[in-house]
């Protein structure tokens, strides 16, 4: 099924593709999965780009006629294929009411773990065959979705010609436990750089903090606002304008003509939309999968927590945390709570399968760049280098220009990709 439309500067053509849902299945329970051409008028003979969004449990970027970030650079060379990851936006959907309707927290568990990067490769692979039968594409793939291009480069190597990986190259070695190691310290840089910017902040903070310990407010959507809640809007820290946008909200928490003190409607606004799960619930369901290969996360950035006090709610200054999910999220997030007792199920979860494949790796033949930022908040650029010399052939371009979203800021992460992949730099 397909359609296509116009719009200023782009032809875009939308399809449905059926996939199983356990691909070791392929005659068991279907999903559909989503994606969306995008092309220049005189572009329908040019070459795929396919591109994996950030996440896990994120959808495509929803293109317009201004093409921000990579698009416009990308459709100088390529048709770009955007995929709804399984489970997310037109995908069939994978979130707390539909995952409620599954009769046991046993079979929601088991139904999520077929929502990581392994599967969204098979996908991949699946529409691959679709398309262009047996010809190779390339690949382009932000955050998570440079960790789906690693799998794909372990597990479906013969289907790429290139991919370009911006800011997402897996640690493919390391526990849960070692990740949240190497980012909490990430995450407290960044608070100092954020403190280090806006000073005032600091005693902003210290007051929101004893106002909300004193009122037990509640966000606008009926979740409690607690200090944990607050604490994550840290979770921006990593972006080109992250500490703009906490510094924005916590600047306006009060109303400052108030008897006592009370909350501004844009404040407790910005925290729920800053920290809210809603509408992608896979994102907080499977976060520490991600990084699970035969072994249990068992909530490993709360219990490394514990090796971090400054970032207790009670610590002597309070900081923001990062990319981190809690269990509390699942009692305290009405988006989550359904997921409550699933999520519990995939914490203790033994037997993921691998992910990655050192040999593979070691021996692919795709051209693969990558572009590892220094100061990234989410992605260990350490843990980056080390898969970097794992894979055969991959150029690193480590820089401290951009944050994470450096390939959303403008034209050059792509092209200057495109040109190490290409040997020109």
């Amino acid at each position: 099924m397909s359609n296509t439309y116009r719009f200023p500067g782009a032809v875009t053509t939308e399809r449905e593709h059926s996939v199983p849902l356990d691909h070791a299945q392929p005659d068991g329970e279907r999903i559909s999965v989503f994606t969306r051409e995008l092309a220049d008028p005189d572009g329908a003979d040019k070459p795929y780009l396919v591109y994996f969004q950030g996440g896990p449990g994120m959808e495509a970027p929803r293109p317009n006629p201004l093409l921000l970030g990579f698009l416009k650079p990308a459709l100088k060379h390529y048709r770009v294929l955007l995929l709804d990851q399984r489970g997310t936006g037109r995908s069939t959907p994978a979130t707390a009411r539909t995952v409620a309707g599954i009769t046991s927290p046993a079979e929601q568990a088991a139904y999520l773990g077929h929502f990581r990067a392994d599967s969204i490769v098979r996908d991949a692979e699946s529409i691959r065959h679709e398309l262009i039968g047996d010809a190779q594409w390339d690949l382009i793939g932000q955050s998570f979705g440079g960790f789906c291009i690693t799998s794909y480069l372990s597990l479906a190597p013969g289907g790429i010609r290139t991919a370009f990986i911006t800011g997402g190259l897996p640690p493919i070695d390391r526990s849960p436990e070692d990740v949240y190691r190497a980012l909490y310290p990430r995450v407290r840089a960044k608070n100092g750089r954020y403190f280090g910017r806006y000073p005032g902040d600091r005693a902003r903070l210290e007051r929101l903090r004893e106002a909300i310990d004193a009122s037990e407010p509640t966000l606008p959507g009926g979740d409690p606002l607690t200090v944990q809640r607050l604490q994550c809007l840290g979770i921006a820290f990593g972006m080109s304008d992250g500490f703009e946008r906490v510094h924005y909200a916590v600047e306006e928490a009060f109303f400052e003509d108030a008897e006592r003190p009370a909350f501004t409607d844009r404040f407790l606004r910005a925290v729920e939309s800053g920290t809210t799960f809603a509408t992608n619930p896979l994102y907080a369901a499977l976060h520490e999968a991600i990084y699970c290969q035969g072994e249990a996360s068992r909530w490993a950035a709360h219990r490394v927590r514990a090796e971090f006090p400054e970032f207790a709610p009670g610590a002597p200054d309070l900081l923001f945390t990062g990319e981190m999910i809690y269990p509390w999220m699942f009692e305290t997030h009405g988006a989550l709570r359904p997921l409550a007792a699933a999520a519990e199920l995939l914490a203790d979860r033994t037997d993921w399968p691998p992910l990655y494949d050192a040999a593979a790796l070691g021996t692919c033949d795709a051209r693969v760049a990558a572009v590892i930022y220094h100061d990234d908040m989410y992605v260990d650029a350490g843990g980056s280098l080390q898969t970097a010399a794992a894979v055969r052939g991959l150029r690193a371009w480590v820089t401290n220009e951009y944050e994470h979203d450096g390939a959303e800021q403008g034209e050059r992460v792509l092209d200057r990709l495109v040109g190490i992949a290409n040997g020109e730099l």
